[in-house]
């Protein structure tokens, strides 16, 4: 029993530790990222998009995000709610987060606008720990399986935690550079009983800058894009660019570990390209991840997404520029 304890004592730590879900699409849909876009576009909007992740293996991992915001102007602020949801099938490990998100406008110059943003949210983790069977639970004499364990581990079923995070926004109508701080607060995530297993900071900075191939047209331009992201020992940059022409875009990004904290790191994790389209006040967009690693044949990542603004206000005069 006490090796049982200590696999799942291992297993746990290692999941719990892991970093925050990644979307590719975080030019697209940059409240995945900043929820200083809260209301940022200065009408009512609303998003989900779905991540499927090495559906080639075993082991696949499903990741949701949707969010609603709306801009109060007499406010001077936009306020919004998300919902995160993320499984692994394998493990069963599902994680899932609600949060209320503020931010407020504050207008720096003629041209540049500042947006701090306050996210409060409520997480839940859940591992599946009722499927497993220990041994102090069979009755070897009669058969019968207890449903209850003597086990000192106390592996609680479903963890419940705080989370408080923070992002800034700062923007013209060509450029937008963001800053994203979330669980500030350290909650707890662990699953044992009275233990104590601290959910590291997530940082992300990032930012895009338009360069316009038609004087006075937002509709014909190139986008410089990048996002770089440390949790813990977990690091990631991916930078590349966006090209758009009327309704359409196409985006190529790559996917970098610059500090590779494990000798089969690789510097070129994977090449991420998406498309996008827009429609009235509709935009869809898919991406696909192709892996260059030698983790093998996983089957890639792929992302779908849409988002829907009421007001069609995509363009709107002041507001951060993005496709």
């Amino acid at each position: 029993m006490k090796r049982i304890a200590f696999f799942l004592m291992v297993t746990v730590t290692g999941l719990v530790k892991a970093q925050d879900p990644i979307f590719s699409q975080f030019f697209m849909i940059p409240e995945t990222v900043n929820t200083s876009f809260t209301g940022s576009s200065e009408g009512t909007k609303a998003g989900i998009i779905h991540k499927v992740q090495w559906p080639g293996l075993d082991f696949s991992i499903n990741t949701q995000f949707a969010y609603a915001s709306n801009w109060f102007e007499e406010m001077n602020s936009g306020i919004g709610i998300s919902f995160l949801n993320h499984k692994e099938t394998q493990t069963r490990y599902n994680f899932s987060q609600f949060n209320v998100n503020y931010a407020y406008r504050v207008k720096v110059t003629d041209k540049w606008t500042f947006r701090p943003s306050l996210s409060l949210g409520v997480g839940s983790k859940d591992f599946g720990f009722q499927n497993l069977l220990l041994e102090d639970q069979i009755n070897i004499v009669s058969g019968v399986i207890n449903t209850n364990s003597i086990d000192p581990i106390d592996l609680q079923r479903n963890l419940l935690f705080f989370d408080t995070s923070v992002s800034f926004l700062a923007h013209n109508d060509k450029t937008w550079i963001g800053l994203t701080l979330r669980h500030l607060n350290k909650p707890n995530i662990s699953f044992v009983g009275e233990g104590n297993n601290a959910l590291e900071m997530f940082m992300s900075f990032h930012g895009a800058i338009e360069f316009p191939l038609e004087r006075g047209s937002d509709d014909h331009s190139v986008f410089f894009l990048t996002n770089a992201m440390v949790q813990g020992k977990y690091n990631r940059v991916d930078v590349g660019g966006q090209y758009v022409y009327d309704r359409f875009s196409f985006a190529l990004l790559a996917a970098t570990t610059p500090f590779a904290n494990d000798p089969n790191s690789h510097f070129l994790t994977s090449i991420n390209a998406g498309v996008g389209f827009k429609y009235e006040g509709f935009k869809f967009g898919y991406s696909y991840d192709f892996n260059v690693t030698n983790i093998g044949r996983t089957g890639g990542i792929f992302e779908l997404s849409i988002s829907y603004d009421f007001d069609n206000n995509y363009d709107c005069d002041g507001c951060p520029n993005y496709y």
